[in-house]
């Protein structure tokens, strides 16, 4: 079981540079679990498509039912202290904070590709590029 960001959700479902590392990870472990929150940032990814018009509004539809599919039973609330903490100590936003938390709560890593998280949280965090290399 691993803790997955918005944008490797995004990565698995729409094709782009990073989809192939994230199949890589995905089948090293399918069990992904992400904080509620990825479910509103997923459909801010998929409006950005549609209103650019490379996504239909039926393919976004599919798409996040799929993914819906996908973490069914693995989304998590996390508590405001937990995010507002770690934000306190961080200067990252709450939002990568929640998936932070997320992993810190269940002592698994959080996978991502944002290098922010990356650098701030080493001790919870393993990049995208060395979890698919591992």
């Amino acid at each position: 079981m691993i803790v997955v960001d918005t944008n490797i959700i995004t990565y698995l479902f729409i094709d782009g540079e990073n989809t192939n590392k994230t199949e890589v990870a995905f089948n090293k472990d399918p069990v992904w679990v992400a904080p509620l929150l990825w479910r509103s940032e997923f459909r801010n990814v998929l409006s950005f498509f549609i209103r650019n018009q490379s996504l239909s509004l039926d393919k976004a539809n599919e798409i996040i039912n799929e993914a819906e599919g996908l973490m069914a039973d693995n989304e998590y609330a996390i508590t405001s202290l937990d995010v507002l903490s770690l934000t306190a100590s961080s200067g990252c936003s709450a939002y990568d904070c929640e998936f932070v938390a997320l992993a810190k709560d269940l002592g698994i890593p959080l996978i991502t590709s944002d290098k922010k998280i990356i650098t701030t949280f080493p001790q919870h965090v393993i990049s995208l590029d060395n979890y698919a290399h591992k």
